[in-house]
């Protein structure tokens, strides 16, 4: 079983700065995508950006450029480096683990909340 725990949400003006991590713990294959969604109220969940084990990234059209995600594979984390925040981008942010072992499984962190206001 895989747990992932996400950290670094909270309130925060627009243009200002934020970064989320996730940390993945249990039985993970070394071919895996790990990313960040995002569901605002009244919306459905949303790619905001993913990292491949190779190291392929994809960002969402609407944070390209302001966001940037890492990982690393030594401590099973990944993060979220979000910057130039606007009222937009507030959702709850879900840490998303896919893993492809012998099964292919997919794992969601609990969510932390972004709120961009003034």
């Amino acid at each position: 079983q895989v747990q992932l725990v996400e950290s670094g949400g909270g309130s925060v003006q627009p243009g200002g700065s934020l970064r989320l991590s996730c940390a993945a713990s249990g039985s993970i294959s070394k071919i895996n995508i790990m990313g960040w969604y995002r569901q605002a109220p009244g919306a459905q969940r949303e790619l905001v950006a993913s990292m491949t084990t190779g190291g392929s990234i994809n960002y969402a059209d609407s944070v390209k450029g302001r966001f940037a995600i890492s990982r690393d594979d030594s401590k099973n984390t990944v993060h979220l480096q979000m910057n130039s925040l606007k009222r937009e981008d507030t959702a709850v942010y879900y840490c998303n683990l896919g893993d492809y072992g012998k099964t292919v499984n997919n794992y969601w962190g609990q969510g932390t909340q972004v709120t961009v206001s003034s």
